[in-house]
């Protein structure tokens, strides 16, 4: 089976993780901070949070910027449901606006639509929390223009998008957002097994977050409430968590960020390629803006929502391993149940019933693509 997605993992990712076995550190230790300070040089912000997953991540991040009960969170329903559980955790309420047909980001049309409507009810959202959907960045510029005059709070779920730039900004540089939130699970760009990251130029959230992910513990004797306390000491200042990243991830994440650019670069080479090979098959190609370099974590084609079903089944049983990414989020039953129907986000519904995933990695090899599209175009105009 050709899987859609998978890790490559190398004798130096090996050796690399095998130091930190035969050391003295095996959770969160020193090189956790390497980690952080690599991508937060590479990205260009000021700060990383390491945790052990992008959900954490996204978690911290709301609770940094004071979401809770009565505040409102909004995001796409084209997400893994996590881009959307973040706000429930911390007892806030969500709503849904819908993508653009051409990129499958966020709308900046429906949004803008949806915030001039929200203010004249007041309900107005706190945080807005835009995917930079198969790795393509939203249009961040016109999102950060739209958080000055609406005065809503941005983090970006860029769990598809490490190695991607914007108007030749790299995403994770927080230009244009509170914090930024990476996703380390073996399918995309780079791998830590499980892991996160969320990144911001601002200290006072770095240091929430960070202060967050280990139970809400501080151990600086300079911020304890016991000026008088030993060295031993230590204070939990708030109800914080269990999201420590281990210094075993850590090291197989420094080695794979030596590989990022290139692995985009090949991701790119492929995605390209698949553009020539599916010219004239009755499907719509992923189309990326002039401002974006996408990091391409997935390759998303749409076929007619009639025939998925039978091209999914099809392209499976002759060993390509097609996903579908996503199904809305708003017609989740756990979201039906609060109240969201059919017709809230119709590009999205759309979208929903028509997405395929190609597989795309840098392991894949020009046979296993013409694999891949020979089996769709048997698929769809057999």
């Amino acid at each position: 089976m050709i899987q859609y997605g998978k890790q490559q993992i190398s004798a130096a990712d090996i050796d690399a993780v095998v130091k930190i076995l035969k050391s003295e550190w095996l959770t969160q230790g020193p090189t956790v901070p390497c980690f952080e300070e690599a991508i937060a040089h590479y990205s260009g912000a000021r700060y990383a949070v390491a945790v052990n997953s992008a959900t954490s991540a996204l978690h911290l991040a709301c609770l940094a910027l004071g979401l809770g009960p009565g505040d409102r969170l909004w995001t796409v329903p084209n997400t893994f449901v996590a881009s959307a559980n973040c706000a429930r955790y911390c007892g806030a309420d969500i709503d849904f606006i819908d993508i653009d047909p051409r990129t499958w980001n966020i709308s900046i049309t429906a949004l803008k639509d949806r915030l001039i409507e929200a203010r004249q009810m007041g309900n107005l959202p706190k945080v807005l929390c835009p995917v930079h959907f198969a790795g393509q960045a939203a249009d961040q510029e016109a999102i950060a223009g739209l958080a000055e005059e609406f005065g809503f709070r941005v983090i970006e779920d860029a769990s598809h998008a490490i190695g991607a730039t914007r108007s030749g900004e790299r995403v994770g540089s927080c230009r244009w957002s509170d914090i930024t939130v990476f996703s380390f699970h073996p399918v995309k760009i780079i791998t830590t097994g499980e892991g996160g990251m969320a990144l911001t130029n601002q200290p006072d959230l770095a240091e929430r977050m960070a202060l967050l992910r280990t139970h809400g513990i501080n151990k600086d004797h300079a911020k304890m409430w016991d000026q008088n306390a030993g060295p031993w000491a230590y204070e939990q200042h708030e109800l914080g968590f269990n999201y420590r990243l281990t210094d075993i991830q850590a090291a197989l994440g420094l080695s794979q960020l030596t590989r990022l650019d290139t692995w985009v670069m090949q991701r790119q080479s492929l995605a390209e390629r698949y553009d020539i090979l599916l010219d004239g098959l009755p499907c719509q190609r992923p189309t990326v803006s002039a401002e974006n370099r996408s990091a391409w974590h997935l390759y998303v084609i749409r076929v007619a929502a009639e025939h998925r079903r039978a091209v999914f089944e099809s392209m499976r049983s002759a060993g390509v391993g097609v996903h579908v990414h996503y199904l809305p989020v708003h017609l989740q039953p756990y979201y039906r149940g609060l109240g969201f129907e059919p017709g809230h986000c119709p590009e999205a519904e759309a979208y929903g019933t028509e997405g395929l995933t190609l597989p795309l990695y840098p392991g894949l090899t020009e046979a296993d693509q013409d694999q891949v599209v020979s089996a769709l175009a048997k698929a769809l105009l057999g």
